[in-house]
């Protein structure tokens, strides 16, 4: 079945100018990245390409149709030029207060694609636009949104997500000792949802979604009531497995990942998403617990992160904070990732002169 991009036009292929109306050719500007991005979406992927697009008024006093084409011709011959053609074209001319069916986030411009279900894979579809009512509108069709601007997105990241997919993990983890649910996104804005029953665990782990841009879910119900050990333990087992599970194939990821000061400390940690598990561990502890959390389990932690996520870890800290101390490293971890994650769909090769990671 096809998939189809569902790609509105003002504000998304070309700035929106103030007055809302695209009927000049002075008026039009192409949005950043658009071109580079739709160009290699064009070429690389087997999405329909339709522009769904309101224009209000069009064909009325207001916004006559002799100012609108010449500017939607010029557009359309540049997109065109950059190796990127439209398979429809969908315009609807209502006010808003017209409430007609064919005005987004209505879906009667779009019908005849969702009432061929043998045809289009209307749920592996996307709508791509810039306004709330764009979101709605795919809502409305039943396919997936990617709204310009919305926590950051810009077309470099549209077409990194179309091309290669989002990296999402999840572990659902139950034993005798504990129960675990632990979900994250690579391609996410920090989010962060963790309740492991440990206050300053919470808050180290916190640090690895807000530094690394990492959404993450944690739930950890522990035998607390035992000691901390297997709640952290088992938090870091699930972590590392959802990373692993996120990481995929590794095509086209940086592979290699940062030291970085906080006050009085100085922490290293350095990684290899090689596939080769292994920690380096030089950090030494003068007390016995930070918080509710013991220093000799972080250790324990970024050992068993290691080995769940087939990485190579090197971590090394100095200073006479201890708290200061630990949070660095949970940081320039977070950095590390951040930067080892990173992926660019434009040298889409595996990193390894090995062939395989």
């Amino acid at each position: 079945m096809k998939r189809i991009l569902f790609i509105d036009r003002d504000g998304t292929l070309v700035e929106e100018p103030h007055d809302e109306q695209v009927d000049s050719l002075e008026k039009i500007r192409f949005t950043k990245g658009v071109m580079r991005n739709l160009g290699f979406l064009r070429q690389h992927t087997d999405f329909l390409f339709v522009m769904v697009t309101n224009q209000d008024g069009l064909g009325t006093p207001a916004f006559p149709e002799d100012t609108f084409w010449p500017a939607q011709n010029f557009i359309m011959q540049t997109l065109e030029g950059e190796g990127i053609n439209f398979d429809d074209v969908l315009i609807d001319p209502h006010f808003p207060e017209d409430n007609a069916p064919t005005r987004k986030p209505q879906t009667g411009m779009v019908r005849k694609y969702m009432e061929r279900p043998e045809e289009y894979d209307i749920a592996g579809s996307y709508v791509i636009g810039d306004r709330d009512t764009d979101a709605q509108f795919a809502s409305n069709i039943g396919c997936k949104a990617l709204i310009l601007g919305r926590d950051g997105l810009t077309w470099d990241k549209i077409a990194e997500l179309l091309f290669a997919g989002e990296r999402t993990g999840s572990v659902r983890r139950t034993t005798k000792e504990t129960d675990i649910d632990v979900r994250l996104s690579l391609d996410g804005t920090g989010r962060c949802d963790i309740e492991t029953g440990l206050g300053f665990f919470d808050h180290m782990l916190e640090q690895i979604g807000k530094h690394g841009g990492i959404d993450l879910y944690i739930r950890c119900k522990g035998d607390l009531n035992v000691d901390e050990h297997h709640t952290i333990e088992d938090t870091a087992l699930a972590l590392g497995e959802c990373l692993y599970q996120a990481l995929g194939s590794k095509r086209g990821i940086e592979r290699y990942g940062y030291c970085l000061p906080m006050d009085d400390s100085m922490c290293h940690v350095c990684l290899d998403f090689g596939g080769r598990p292994w920690l380096v561990w030089q950090a030494d502890f003068r007390r016995e617990h930070v918080g509710d959390m013991p220093t000799e389990m972080f250790f324990h932690f970024f050992k068993s992160l290691s080995d769940a996520a087939r990485m190579n870890l090197f971590v090394r800290a100095e200073g006479q904070n201890e708290h200061h101390k630990i949070e660095g490293i949970f940081k320039a971890l977070a950095r590390a990732l951040k930067m080892a994650v990173r992926r660019d769909i434009y040298h889409y090769d595996l990193p390894s002169t090995k062939g395989t990671l």
